[in-house]
């Protein structure tokens, strides 16, 4: 090895490189590229044609896809087989394609903008607002606050059974160590409204009334250029047999004349709402004609979802229950008044109460109006009061240090004032 080294150094030739040598000669030059009329100016155009010319098209053979479907069972290597469709040979409406959205028999070319149990609006009571036509108020009206504050309209030992109610649903309605929020809120306002039933032998009108789940809404109308509907599943209806008084006065409505409407550009009014084009003009209350108690009175919303990103916000809470609100009273006065926009003789109140188990929003809508389609004239009115916490904490697990037993388990910071409100809404109408 030495002595091939000394020849080769004796000869001129250098050490021998290591590693693979990727080429020979002079190294390629790193810098910018020359100025040509090429890499300034392009390629010319008769090599630019050149380039577009089609080109011969080789003639495929088609060849026959082997599958297994003689073998009855896979085979690695082999296509799968494509069978046709098995005709049943009766219509099954639950494993039916259905005709396409261009030939059903309900498909228009306006489109419509829905407003449904799932949507979250962007911009919260603000557009709803916009699309209701309506002026808010902050707080509870004068009616239902005469109510709330006076001591005659609440129940024997309130503040104990309210207490009672709260840790009923939190603690001891199941056995797991801390009870999931899809069970508890509905089990606490069920009792809660228990609650409220037992004013019925104070005042028997209250015996009235009826309780509706899972019944279908379905109002439309027209706001400027945009035709909207509220539709679907909503919350928990309370119907009466007699309408709940208009809460605000001739002069209150026409005073909403001069209110203006806020808008949010350049952000639509319709958005979140879902855009369809298969869709039917429909006004319906849910219910069938001769229904003992016909009149909207108050609606439950429930926000039960133990994921938080799966639950409303309360601003997009508080949205959703000013649009189902607007959408009952509106196809109420469908019934009574006819479709023809005008101003109510006879305002329709509805309202509205949502909760997430803790955390309380309560709100009175009056339709004044089903003249929607321009911002000018009488407006509608809602009352809302919002973020009221019916207790602060429900301690499941008492906390415990150094064997010591710092905060035992049990409902903390109850509010009463959260249930008066609940109460008073409750006995709006009746009293």
């Amino acid at each position: 090895m030495a002595a091939a080294a000394a020849l080769r150094r004796a000869a001129g030739a250098g050490p021998r490189p290591r590693g693979i040598v990727t080429h020979t000669g002079p190294p390629r030059p790193r810098g910018p590229l020359p100025r040509t009329p090429w890499t300034t100016r392009g390629p010319p155009p008769e090599v630019l044609s050149r380039r577009a010319e089609r080109r011969p098209v080789r003639e495929q053979v088609e060849l026959d896809t082997v599958t297994y479907e003689a073998r009855q069972h896979r085979v690695p290597g082999l296509a799968r087989p494509r069978f046709p469709a098995w005709q049943r040979g009766w219509h099954d409406p639950w494993h039916s394609p259905g005709p396409r959205y261009e030939d059903m028999a309900l498909r228009k070319e306006r489109g419509c903008f829905v407003c449904h149990q799932r949507v979250r609006m962007l911009e919260g009571v603000r557009q709803a607002q916009w699309l209701t036509k309506t002026k808010l108020v902050q707080g509870l009206p004068p009616s239902v606050l005469s109510i709330v504050n006076d001591p005659a309209h609440q129940l024997q030992d309130q503040d104990e059974v309210v207490h009672r109610a709260i840790a009923h649903a939190r603690l001891w309605e199941t056995t797991e160590v801390a009870p999931r929020r899809e069970k508890y809120c509905p089990v606490l306002l069920e009792d809660l409204i228990h609650l409220c039933r037992l004013m019925t032998m104070k005042y028997p009108s209250l015996a009235k009334r009826m309780l509706a789940r899972n019944y279908r809404i379905a109002a439309v109308w027209e706001r400027e250029s945009f035709l909207l509907q509220v539709r679907g599943l909503n919350g928990i209806l309370m119907n009466s047999v007699a309408p709940i008084p208009p809460v605000a006065s001739k002069e209150e409505i026409l005073a909403t004349e001069e209110h203006v409407l806020e808008t949010f550009y350049p952000i639509s009014p319709t958005i979140d709402l879902q855009e369809v084009n298969v869709y039917r003009e429909l006004n319906d209350t849910g219910f069938k004609d001769g229904y003992p108690y016909p009149h909207p009175h108050t609606l439950y919303f429930l926000e039960s979802a133990n994921v938080r990103p799966d639950r409303f916000r309360p601003e997009q809470l508080r949205a959703k229950m000013l649009m189902f609100a607007f959408g009952n009273a509106l196809a109420k006065a469908r019934v009574l008044y006819g479709n023809d926009p005008k101003v109510l003789e006879q305002p329709i109140v509805v309202q509205s109460v949502g909760t997430d188990g803790q955390l309380f929003q309560f709100m009175v809508f009056q339709l004044n109006t089903t003249d929607l389609v321009s911002s000018d004239g009488v407006k509608n009115l809602v009352w809302i009061d919002s973020d009221q916490n019916l207790y602060e904490k429900a301690q499941c697990v008492p906390e415990v240090k150094k064997r010591v037993v710092t905060k035992p388990a049990g409902i903390y910071g109850v509010q009463p004032e959260t249930f008066k409100k609940f109460l008073a809404l409750y006995l709006h109408g009746a009293v």
